[in-house]
């Protein structure tokens, strides 16, 4: 199972930027499954890939603390498919949504 994560810290944590987020999956082809207050969930529609090589998309915003100063943005791309190359489907989703969050942020 190819999975991809990465951690952004954000300066504060808004509507907006869930939005934008929200918005930039879509923009990627992506079909939000799960929509929390911090929490989302998206995937890829069948058709494009094998069904082993598509991707769930998982993002966890976490609101600033008074200990930490900042809040982080947590991202996950998985999908079923072995990692065997490193140029591979679930890599090149997690490069282009890691880019388009990191440009929001």
């Amino acid at each position: 199972m190819a999975r991809y994560t990465n951690s952004l810290p954000v300066p504060e944590t808004t509507s907006r930027l869930r939005d934008a987020i929200i918005s930039s999956l879509q923009a990627f082809g992506l079909h939000m499954v799960y929509e929390n207050g911090d929490y989302l969930v998206a995937k890829e529609q069948p058709g494009r890939v094998s069904l082993s090589q598509l991707t769930t998309i998982e993002v966890l915003i976490n609101q600033p603390t008074v200990a930490a100063g900042s809040g982080c943005v947590n991202l996950v791309v998985k999908n079923e498919e072995l990692p065997l190359r490193h140029d591979n489907h679930c890599e090149q989703v997690f490069s282009a949504v890691n880019q388009a969050i990191v440009a929001l942020v």
